[in-house]
């Protein structure tokens, strides 16, 4: 049990600001303190600052600042006992942001052992004439035979120039290609209707940027094929930004109804459905033991404001959300600053939602005792559910 929080977020956000400060560490200080309206005779403050100071100048070796001040913000975060409270330095920041934001740097396909098994639409990959079954030879007069798809991918976004040369095995023979190195977007919505049926699917791997809106994009081409229901997956989607989460359930819930309250350490807050769209059709929520926080936030606003059933696994429990603060370095500070209720007044931080049907993914294997394929149950019994709802 700790007594005592140590120093507080904006302490070391302070400590990281003044090392950029040129100009000197006190007065460094004093500009930050006045701006964030922090008290500047902070004596927990100070002596940490004269700590770093004396080590800076004192030390028998040479002192990597910019390491050490990332040793310490990891430290202080972990201190609070909190594990979504993390500190991301530049790069792991970057990675984040990319896979939030449904970018990523590259040449627009996607490939599996080295073999392309899609090539985007209108990316720089197609315009270069790529095709799928196409097999990376090279990257860069680099022989990646041997290469992993990760590495393969690591040498091209981290290649550091505007273009690569890729040469690729097509029907025996070896073709190159000149392909620009762009950032891209990327769709994560993975939508259908389901064969002989009135019913859509709809996947949704990640609360990423824009996802609400790929989602209403995807509700309106369902509908115009005379959709009745919808199986909506969650699974295996790990959350992301909650503003996503609430504009996705604002698709499906009448105006007026709750869709979640945030409580922090002074206030609760209800957050409800405040435009005029609005579904009537049945919804099934696929959720397993990896669908967390925005994920869960969907799942509970559908089943508890809408009368949405759920189908799987118990979800992941994450019931906490998270702000973030970016550092003059280009690093991160993640922190929780607040816990989330479902609109029937349940915290799920560590407990999860139950579905009402728990399913288990049904397993093949072969004599040998190798898992050879999988029975999807859980989306089996979703459509069983639907059908049965005509």
């Amino acid at each position: 049990m700790r007594d005592s929080k140590g120093f507080n977020l904006v302490t070391v956000i302070i400590i990281i600001f003044v090392v950029s400060i040129v100009s000197g560490i006190t007065t460094g200080i004093i500009v930050t303190n006045t701006y964030l309206g922090i008290n500047t005779n902070d004596g927990a403050l100070n002596e940490f600052l004269r700590a770093y100071s004396d080590i800076i100048n004192n030390y028998y070796e040479d002192v990597d600042k910019e390491e050490m001040l990332d040793k310490a913000m990891d430290a202080m975060l972990d201190y609070l006992g909190d594990s979504y409270t993390t500190y991301l330095n530049k790069e792991e920041r970057e990675a984040l942001e990319q896979r939030l934001n449904s970018t990523y740097k590259g040449i627009g396909v996607k490939f599996a052992n080295k073999t392309i098994v899609e090539v985007i639409k209108d990316s720089p990959a197609e315009k270069a004439g790529l095709q799928t079954d196409d097999v990376f030879v090279k990257v860069d007069e680099q022989d990646v035979s041997d290469y992993t798809d990760t590495e393969i991918s690591d040498i091209i976004k981290n290649s550091g120039k505007d273009s690569v040369r890729i040469v690729v095995l097509r029907d025996d023979c070896e073709k190159e290609f000149k392909i620009d190195v762009k950032t891209l977007y990327d769709n994560v919505v993975q939508s259908t209707m389901i064969e002989d049926t009135n019913i859509g699917y709809l996947q949704v791997p990640l609360f990423s940027r824009s996802v609400a809106d790929q989602v209403d994009s995807a509700l309106r081409e369902l509908e115009k094929k005379d959709m009745k229901g919808l199986i909506l997956d969650l699974r295996n989607d790990s959350g992301g930004y909650l503003d996503e989460a609430q504009k996705m359930a604002s698709l499906f819930l009448k105006k007026g109804k709750l869709i979640y309250s945030l409580e922090d350490k002074n206030n609760k807050n209800d957050y409800y459905d405040e435009t005029d769209d609005k579904k009537n059709y049945p919804i099934v929520v696929l959720i397993n033991g990896n669908s967390a926080s925005a994920a869960e936030i969907l799942a509970g606003a559908l089943k508890d404001s809408y009368g949405a059933t759920i189908v799987g696994k118990k979800s992941y429990g994450k019931g906490k959300v998270q702000q973030t603060y970016t550092m003059s370095d280009g690093s991160m500070a993640k922190y929780t600053s607040a816990k989330w209720f479902r609109p029937n007044g349940e915290c799920i931080d560590g407990i999860g939602i139950m579905p009402d049907y728990e399913v288990e993914i049904e397993y093949v294997y072969d004599e040998e005792g190798n898992q050879t394929g999988a029975v999807d149950t859980q989306f089996n019994k979703a459509l069983e559910l639907l059908n049965d709802s005509k």
